[in-house]
This record gives C-alpha cells, sequence and structure tokens, in this order.
C-alpha cells in the first residue's frame, strides 16, 4: 500500500477534497437545507396543474431539484471520508428523507405532461423560452404511446416492491444465508472464502488454490440451484410482464428505447464479437504456452501470465505518468487535471472510516467534480487515476456546455470518458516502456480488459437475451434449461481452446447484473467506442481531439447514439466495435512477438 492505514487527520489537506466549495462548513449547510425544505411545497403546488402552464411547471420542479443536489452531494461526500463519523450520517440520512420527499412530491410531472396532447407537446419543444427542457420532453413524448392510464399506472407502480423482491431474495441468499466451504491453502491452513474475496484466489498463482475457489464456488451455487433458477425466473417474467403491459415488443426494447439506444447495438455487438472469437482463441493460447500448462481450465483465465515485473509509484509520480499518458488531449485538458490534483477535487489515500474502491462524482454544475481513490503505489492505481479523471472530465466538459436539465449523460456512455483515458495511457506507455517484461506486462493488462468486458459481458448479454426469448415464447425457466444455455455460451466463446468445466454450468447463478436486465451489454459496447475513440485520437490528433470534446460537452442534450457521432464514432453500426476488435487483435500479435 501506499502507506499504512491512518486516521483522516493525519493526512496532508493537500491530499484530501474540499467540501468548502460547496458549503463552508456543516452550519452553512444546515442554513441551506432549511431554505430548501421550505421550497419543497412550492413545487409540489403544480400537482394537477401541469396543464395550465407546462413551462412554469417544469421550471419549478427542475429548480428545486438543483436546489437539493449540493445538499446531498456534501452530505454524501462528507460521509464517504468516515463512514464511522455519527454527524456525517445524520447529514446523510437527512439529505437522503429531503431527496425521497421532493422526489415523491415532484413525481407528478411526468405523468401529467405525458396526458397532454401530442401537439401541445411539441409545441413545448419547440418553445424558445423552454429549449433547456427540450431533451427532457423528447422522452416524454418517446414514452407517450408506453404510458397507460394514471389509474393503470398507479397499479403497476404499487406492485414496485413485489417487483424488486427477486433481486431481493438473491441478495439475501447469497450474502447472507449461502457459507462458502474455505479454501485449503499449501501451508495446511484454511481460508475462509466468500463473494468479496474470491477475486483474490481465483488470481493465485497457485493452481490449486484456484481451482478449489473455483469448484467451491460453483457447487456451493448449483446446490441453491432449483431456487435461484425460481428467483431469477420470476425477474425474467416480471421484465416480460412490464414490457407487455407498456406495449412493447419484447423486454429487451422496454429497456433500450427509453434511453434512446438501437436494439441493433445490441445484435451487432454480439455479431462481431463472435466474429474476434477466433482471436480471443490465439490469446488463450498464448495464455495456456506462457503458463506452461496442458490444459487451459477456466479457473487459470485470470490468473496473472507475468511475474517478476512490478512498478513502485507513489501518487505524485502516478499522477505524472497520467498526465504523460493524456498529452494528447491537449494542454488545456491536462491543466484542469493539474487544477484536479491541487485544486481540492480529490481525495486521495485510504483512511480509517474511508470507503473502499474509486469513484468519480460530477453532478454540481456550480462547483467541481469530486474523487475518491485509495491509492496504492502501483500501476494499477495510476490507471484508476486515468479512470476516474476521465469521469471527471466527461462531467466538468458537460456541465460548462450543458443546462442542469440536460448536464446529465446516459448510462450508455458512462464508462466512455473515463476508459478512453486508460486506453490512451496505456498505448503511451507501450510506446515509453520498452523493455520485454514491462511489454508482456503492459499488454497482459490490456488483453484481459478486452477478455473481461467485451468478451465475457458480451456473453452475459447474449445469456440475457436467451432467458428473456425463452420467457417471451412460453418455455420454462428451469435450473436445467439455463445452466444448459449458460454450458453453451462457455463452450462457444473458451470450448476452442479450454477444458469448459461442468461446473461453470452454475455461474450464470451468481452475477447479480441479472437481475437488471439488459444492463452489461454498456460495459462492453463502451470499452469498445471508446479503444475506438482512442485510436483516432492517436491517429488524427488534433480534429479527433475537437470532435471528442463534443461529445464530452453533450450531456443528454441529443441521444448517446447521436452524441457519440459528435465523436466519429457511429454505435449504430459495427464498424467501431470491428475496430476495437482490430485493436485486440493487433495486441494478441504483439504479445506473441513476445514470446
Amino acid at each position: 500500500m501506499a502507506e499504512s492505514l491512518r486516521k483522516r487527520e493525519e493526512i496532508d489537506a493537500k491530499y484530501k477534497w474540499n467540501l468548502t466549495h460547496i458549503f463552508k462548513d456543516d452550519e452553512a449547510w444546515r442554513e441551506a437545507f432549511a431554505r430548501v425544505s421550505e421550497s419543497v411545497a412550492e413545487a409540489a403546488a403544480w400537482d394537477g396543474r401541469v396543464a395550465e402552464n407546462p413551462g412554469e411547471a417544469i421550471c419549478a420542479v427542475y429548480a428545486l431539484t438543483e436546489r437539493i443536489l449540493p445538499l446531498y452531494e456534501y452530505a454524501f461526500l462528507r460521509k464517504e471520508t468516515d463512514n464511522a463519523d455519527a454527524t456525517a450520517q445524520g447529514l446523510k440520512d437527512q439529505a437522503l428523507r429531503l431527496y425521497v420527499q421532493a422526489s415523491t412530491a415532484v413525481s407528478f410531472l411526468e405523468p401529467e405532461l405525458q396526458a397532454l396532447p401530442e401537439e401541445k407537446l411539441k409545441q413545448l419543444m419547440a418553445d424558445p423560452a423552454l429549449k433547456d427542457y427540450d431533451a427532457m420532453l423528447r422522452r416524454v413524448l418517446l414514452a407517450r404511446p408506453h404510458t397507460l392510464p394514471k389509474e393503470q399506472e398507479r397499479l403497476i407502480a404499487m406492485m414496485g416492491e413485489l417487483a424488486d423482491a427477486p433481486d431481493g431474495i438473491f441478495t439475501a441468499l447469497t450474502e447472507a444465508d449461502m457459507k462458502l466451504p474455505p479454501v485449503k491453502m499449501p501451508d495446511g491452513t484454511e481460508a475462509e472464502l466468500t463473494e468479496g474475496n474470491y477475486s483474490t484466489f481465483i488470481h493465485s498463482r497457485d493452481r490449486e488454490v484456484r481451482r478449489q475457489a473455483f469448484t467451491n464456488l460453483m457447487t456451493t451455487y448449483a446446490a441453491y440451484g432449483n431456487t435461484i433458477a425460481a428467483t431469477y425466473g420470476a425477474s425474467v417474467k416480471k421484465d416480460q410482464f412490464l414490457a407487455d403491459a407498456h406495449h412493447y415488443e419484447s423486454a429487451r426494447q422496454a429497456a433500450m428505447k427509453p434511453l434512446e439506444i438501437p436494439e441493433s447495438v445490441y445484435d451487432n455487438l454480439i455479431a462481431v464479437i463472435h466474429e474476434y472469437l477466433p482471436v480471443l482463441q490465439e490469446y488463450l493460447q498464448i495464455r495456456k504456452k506462457r503458463l506452461g500448462l496442458e490444459e487451459l481450465h477456466l479457473y487459470d483465465l485470470y490468473t496473472p501470465m507475468v511475474s517478476g515485473f512490478d512498478m513502485k509509484l507513489p501518487y505524485e509520480e502516478a499522477f505524472e505518468l497520467v498526465l504523460e499518458g493524456l498529452r494528447p488531449m491537449g494542454e488545456d485538458y491536462l491543466e484542469k487535471l493539474r487544477e484536479a490534483r491541487d485544486g481540492g477535487w480529490i481525495d486521495v489515500f485510504p483512511s480509517v472510516g474511508k470507503s473502499s474502491g474509486a469513484f468519480s462524482s460530477g453532478g454540481l454544475r456550480e462547483v467541481h467534480p469530486y474523487v475518491l481513490l485509495n491509492h496504492n503505489d502501483n500501476l494499477d492505481s495510476a490507471f484508476t487515476i486515468a479512470h476516474e479523471l476521465g469521469h471527471s472530465m466527461h462531467s466538468f466538459y458537460s456541465n460548462q456546455a450543458q443546462p442542469a436539465s440536460k448536464s446529465d449523460y446516459s448510462l450508455f456512455v458512462a464508462e466512455v470518458a473515463s476508459t478512453c483515458n486508460e486506453a490512451l495511457m496505456m498505448r503511451c506507455l507501450l510506446e515509453k516502456m520498452k523493455a520485454p517484461e514491462a511489454q508482456a506486462y503492459l499488454l497482459n493488462h490490456f488483453l484481459e480488459q478486452f477478455r473481461t468486458t467485451c468478451f465475457r459481458q458480451t456473453m452475459f448479454a447474449e445469456f440475457e437475451k436467451i432467458s428473456h426469448d425463452m420467457a417471451q415464447k412460453g418455455e420454462p425457466l428451469t435450473r436445467e434449461s439455463l445452466s444448459a444455455a449458460y454450458y453453451q455460451l462457455n463452450e462457444t466463446y473458451y470450448g476452442e481452446t479450454c477444458v469448459v468445466d461442468r461446473e461453470i454450468a452454475s455461474e450464470w447463478m451468481r452475477i447479480p447484473h441479472f437481475y437488471r436486465a439488459f444492463y452489461v451489454y454498456v460495459y462492453a459496447t463502451g470499452l469498445c467506442a471508446a479503444i475506438a475513440l482512442s485510436d483516432r485520437i492517436l491517429r488524427e490528433g488534433e480534429n479527433a481531439v475537437r470532435d471528442y470534446r463534443k461529445f464530452l460537452s453533450a450531456g443528454c442534450s441529443v441521444p448517446p447514439i447521436e452524441a457519440l457521432k459528435l465523436a466519429g464514432i457511429d454505435m449504430s453500426s459495427p464498424e467501431p466495435i470491428r475496430r476495437a476488435m482490430e485493436v485486440f487483435r493487433e495486441t494478441v500479435e504483439k504479445m506473441k512477438a513476445i514470446g
């Protein structure tokens, strides 16, 4: 680790974010909280009256939302740095209650707008005085054919808790009731196995450790297979019911159409990834050879292929490496990154009570984004800096260019800027670090990003499509049918090179993302878009960067597919995915050349 775990007060202020940019102190927050609490009723007064003056109603609701956001962000960020701080917890609880209260109070807006005649909605969209809200009105108009009469929508809303039940049951079973057998370590001791630490075991250089972890995890899930199949089947049927009720052709259309993403994007992803499965086999053959294995099993896919290489990168050095890697983005972009480093945007080091992981919080238009890190002195942490600052710069440019109602960007593009930063940095490091062991280490990192994000997440997306197609056709969703489908997918993706262990048939049972249907594909499309964008930036330079800035600045002012077109990437076409896969092919060839 970068340093031993310390108390927060022991960390220099220059490595901590500065929340006074939002509120001077807790007392200033409380004063603002009191004022905003009183204003909830003003916006709620439009309930049932939107048709009288839709423009004023829209403005009132969005004004309330914009006043609440700083309250929530301050309280949330305050707590993230010390989860044991009772004062911070109290502020967050207050902010969350106010957010829920306000959301409930103004939930009338979209249903009442949808009840307006279509021509009226189009007039509102064309009204220059409501230009800030034209994107929201566009989405309201898009949803209108799929909105039921008020009482029917109310009944569906009332079943919300029931609709969430499968996810809740899955979580309770897997996080509370299910216990995994321990792993016997080489020294004869037993180590506890949990979902939380499974990654450590499956990355182990000791093959028997990772085999045990894989087997213990998968067989335990298989023991609960009938229960999990019934739970997941209920979730799929719920998706189908809601799609049917709202007059969508399928559950997939119901998930993608409101986000303004054509279903062809999903189909293109699967088709192109299948085209490049032979290249995946070439990579797996390299892995098999480097690990010195006669048979490559699925539990061998995560352990590093490269040993004996390490980079010690204290935070300052890591940040300089990020700046060097992102130099193609232009000096003004780099200057903004330096401002983030020196201006209280970033909370750098682990400390007692601080949340783990990393994130960027960029919703405050009048302030800058905030980044949480838990920096360790290694290359992975340097990539994390680049990744989170990609999110932050996306938010910064969007907040600068768009009004509050259009500054947030779609989930479909949420990982593009962050992953583009990583890809640019990776290409820079490959040019900079020519020693064979460094090249092998970097190429291994890059190839695993492709395998785990493009190929694995696309396989997940295929499984979701298969399971929902089965439900739509009235076919039973049983442990046997779902496991058979999942095993066949693994055969398709890995079977040419790997021994496809029978235990893998149960892996679908442990994927929580499946309870939020038709979401995982965005990880794969996001990486493909980012790779294609970084490739264009490195090939074309200033023109490509200028177009990329247009994308960063678009927010949700246009549909996400159109936002990416501003950067020269058309994700409604298979070509960006194919371009990204060609980079994968080139990376495999470089790894082959090293031997």
